[in-house]
């Protein structure tokens, strides 16, 4: 069994055989095992979960930010995902009886070698934060890869790693150990983004909605539909149906309803205990995180 799954999220999703190449750079080294990639050419983004022992994802994960330093510009980058790097944020996550201390260990050793080999700035988040200003990653994102060399000016914002300048093409990066997490998408039966942003403000957490759910509404060029962008980064607080059931109502209270949704990555088996694929209006079938390690 791995002790630990990493899931690196790359601001790549448009190009199949760039994500190709950075799924191959992290998979490169022994004993790391690619479960999933999901790539979203709306977001722009790919979402890889891996899994291994903190050594093999440590040299895999270094593969994969050097393969992203060399495919990835961020300033001709366009994309309906907030991002701050080309390696935007790099969780670890501890599998089975492994405490949360190795996947913040692994976190805290991935940081500092990626500041000194590629120069980047580094900021650890969640358990793995230095700082409590640092914990959440909507707070070290804000603003963006455009926004960021303007809050490096503030000493508050100097990376916990690397230098104080953001790197040309490639901006800075965060690394941290968390709980998992469940990124899950709603389609929406409008093609007006505004209605799944009030969606959002009212589901999400900060808006007074459901605990630990995280939300915003998104624009989907490819489809001409608009999107509710979810991480309910605790779904022991907000189970994912219960997550959907808000969703649902509120897309009726303003006149549209849910088409479909989709879960970027995995989930574990406890996520979905008691619920199909059917009744969550997915696209595909459960992706279940022991059956891959299986």
């Amino acid at each position: 069994m791995p002790r630990l799954e990493s899931v690196p999220n790359v601001s790549e999703g448009r190009r199949p055989e760039v994500v190709a190449r950075l799924a191959a750079a992290a998979v490169s080294a022994p004993g790391v095992r690619l479960l999933d990639l999901s790539s979203d050419p709306d977001h722009n983004r790919s979402v890889l979960t891996l899994a291994g022992d903190a050594g093999g994802l440590h040299h895999g994960l270094l593969a994969l930010y050097e393969a992203a330093l060399a495919e990835i510009d961020l300033t001709r980058h366009t994309g309906v995902h907030p991002r701050v790097g080309a390696v935007d944020v790099t969780p670890f996550v501890p599998l089975g009886e492994t405490p949360m201390s190795e996947a913040v260990a692994a976190a805290g050793r991935l940081g500092a070698e990626v500041a000194r080999r590629f120069g980047l700035p580094v900021y650890l988040y969640e358990k793995a934060a230095h700082r409590p200003e640092r914990r959440l990653l909507a707070d070290v994102r804000r603003g963006g890869f455009e926004g960021f060399a303007a809050r490096l000016q503030d000493p508050a914002w100097v990376p916990d790693f690397g230098p104080a300048q953001v790197h040309p093409t490639a901006g800075v990066t965060v690394i941290g150990a968390r709980f998992f997490l469940v990124a899950f998408n709603a389609v929406l039966d409008t093609d007006d983004v505004a209605v799944a942003r009030a969606i959002a403000r009212r589901v999400r957490e900060s808006g007074g909605g459901l605990p630990a759910v995280r939300a915003m509404g998104v624009w989907l060029a490819s489809r001409g539909l608009a999107q509710v962008s979810m991480n309910l980064v605790d779904y022991r607080r907000t189970p994912i149906l219960q997550a959907l059931r808000r969703v649902e109502e509120e897309a009726v209270a303003l006149g549209t309803r849910v088409l479909e949704t989709e879960i970027i990555g995995l989930v574990p088996a406890e996520a979905v205990r008691g619920v199909t694929a059917a009744e969550m209006k997915l696209v595909r079938e459960l992706p279940i995180l022991e059956e891959r390690l299986g």
